[in-house]
């Protein structure tokens, strides 16, 4: 088993519903450090209970992550190990381990992940998404403008989009994708490595009918497809076709391009010669 670094914080990935999936080499680390610094430490008793660990815990959450950060540099300081936990899955995804590892690149000290599970990745893989790219969105914010502004990137992106949400959020949650980005194909995924764990492969409005009549139950993965290179073609098609040749020359001219940038931009989105844009967009002033 590998010898510990004194000074360095460890980010160990822990279970996120099957207690048999935490690795040897998380148990060992957990064991050795001088401190686990957990986001609720009540919930990581009952995980180090099962592992027969008993090093000292410190809480570290969403409160109190920024001078809690500067007093966990103090014992790395000291030439302390610590190990950061979350309540379930990989520190720094989605979680305030974010900060402590930003803190810790800044002063100098190393960062050693130890893998392990991570409920995005675990949703995406088995989801019968498209799984090349991908996008992760975790939740998504809770400020009105800010949601308003991501669900509308969301609504462009041609990645996979993964979105946390908990359950009683999961049906307005479902209705506004609905809204922002039309009736996409999705997979939702639920109870991840639990007894009742589930994969529905549906649609966005298939997803939000059926969780409107059952009461959804635990945390949720989606898996949301992105928008296709089809409808993506076809939109610009669309675009194109309410548009003159001249007024997408203008178009590029006012955006800042010059004259010659401007005729080759638009021969090349339309397919067609660059002769016959400059001869229909020949009167149009160069920037």
């Amino acid at each position: 088993m590998e010898e510990i670094r004194k000074g360095a914080l460890y980010l160990v990935a822990t279970p996120i519903g099957n207690l048999s999936d935490m690795s040897y080499r998380a148990v060992h680390i957990l064991k050795e450090a001088d401190l686990i610094a957990a986001e609720d430490t009540r919930n990581s008793r009952k995980l180090l209970s099962a592992y027969d660990i008993h090093t000292p815990m410190t809480s570290y959450h969403e409160h109190n992550k920024y001078e809690k950060a500067e007093t966990l540099l103090g014992h790395l300081a000291e030439g302390k190990t610590i190990a950061l936990i979350t309540d379930a899955g990989t520190p720094g995804i989605s979680d305030p381990g974010e900060v402590m590892v930003q803190r810790c690149h800044e002063e100098g000290y190393p960062v050693i992940p130890v893998p392990g599970a991570c409920a995005a990745i675990s949703a995406l893989v088995a989801s019968g998404q498209p799984t090349r790219r991908f996008a992760f969105e975790a939740f998504l914010p809770a400020a009105k403008k800010e949601r308003r502004e991501v669900l509308a990137e969301m609504a462009e992106e041609t990645r996979t989009m993964v979105v946390y949400e908990a359950p009683h959020r999961l049906v307005k949650t479902l209705k506004e994708l609905l809204e922002a980005l039309g009736d996409r194909p999705m997979t939702v995924a639920g109870e991840l490595t639990k007894k009742h764990e589930r994969f529905f492969l549906t649609t966005i409005s298939e997803a939000a009918a059926h969780f409107e009549a059952e009461e959804p139950r635990g945390e949720y993965v989606l898996v949301i497809r992105g928008k296709s290179a089809e409808e993506k073609k076809e939109e610009k098609a669309e675009a194109l076709a309410g548009q003159s040749i001249r007024e997408a020359v203008e178009e590029k001219l006012k955006a800042g391009f010059d004259k010659k940038t401007a005729i080759r931009m638009v021969a090349e989105e339309r397919g067609v010669p660059k002769r016959l844009v400059y001869s229909e967009a020949i009167e149009v002033r160069g920037s």
